[in-house]
């Protein structure tokens, strides 16, 4: 006999519930409060808010140092992403199609920026454009960012191939195509979504980074050392507005991914029984 639903709730499901509210506010609220407070006529102090008002938002679009940065970061970030999943789908492909020496070492290797402190990758990298005379710039600072966010373009597109049906690519050999036709027909289209997903996460993850461009920072700014410098003189409500518009592209983002993916995902599903009744024809 099932349990009846208008029992009431046990206390172990009851403190379950307290944890996960607890667990959600301490990670979200701070998000909203910070949106909230970008409205706030007041500025940055009392609550609750009051005299709501969309100025801050005004005097931001007016700010163009503010904005020169956001173009420099969206720059940055968009060859970072290019380095990244070129460089990625490469690596991806090594550890998971060739056997060759020292492929236990290498996947450690490629996976070793995951693990080590920013703070390391940011001075390691200075040192060695220091050592090759490269002037500090927004040049190195997309090499760095590209370079350290190879391991997440990697870990993410070879997940992809993990899950790859390898049959479709034997059925492209069979009927004659070579390898670099089949990559083309067969193996890249398949890694589509993984792609996208390592390239919004590689996109999201070079905007907000501040460990490795505070060490390769020349004199054009990136928007999160804006931010930080301007931080050092107090919080003040544009600062707010910016931070809740980041927050609105990076849901955006994450929506776009996730429409895509469900899309893929019923894509396959049609697909499928036509390919099993074309099978037992």
């Amino acid at each position: 006999m099932s349990a009846n639903s208008n029992s009431p709730a046990s206390p172990k499901s009851l403190w379950l519930t307290i944890y996960a509210t607890c667990v959600y506010a301490f990670l979200y609220l701070p998000i909203a409060v910070l949106a909230i407070y970008s409205f706030n006529g007041t500025g940055v102090g009392g609550f609750p808010p009051k005299n709501w008002t969309l100025s801050w938002y005004r005097i931001l679009f007016k700010d163009d140092a503010i904005w020169n940065t956001v173009l420099n970061s969206a720059i940055v970030a968009a060859i970072a992403v290019a380095i990244a999943i070129t460089l990625g789908l490469l690596a991806a492909l090594a550890l998971d199609r060739a056997n060759f020496p020292g492929k236990a070492l290498f996947r450690r290797l490629v996976l070793l920026p995951l693990i080590l402190p920013g703070i390391i990758t940011g001075l390691s990298l200075l040192m060695l454009f220091v050592a090759a005379t490269m002037k500090l710039s927004l040049l190195t600072i997309t090499l760095g960012h590209g370079t350290a966010l190879i391991s997440v373009a990697t870990t993410e597109i070879f997940a992809g191939l993990q899950k790859l049906d390898r049959a479709q690519e034997e059925a492209s050999l069979d009927l004659g195509a070579n390898h670099w036709i089949t990559f083309w027909r067969v193996t890249l289209p398949n890694l589509k979504v993984s792609m996208i997903a390592a390239a919004l996460l590689v996109f999201t993850l070079s905007l907000d980074e501040i460990a490795v461009s505070f060490f390769l920072i020349g004199r054009s700014n990136t928007l999160p050392l804006e931010i930080w410098s301007r931080l050092r003189r107090g919080i003040t409500p544009e600062i707010n507005a910016i931070s809740t518009i980041i927050l609105l592209f990076s849901i955006a983002l994450i929506l776009v991914w996730y429409r895509l993916r469900t899309r893929t995902s019923n894509e396959a599903a049609a697909v499928l029984p036509s390919t099993i009744q074309g099978e037992q024809a």
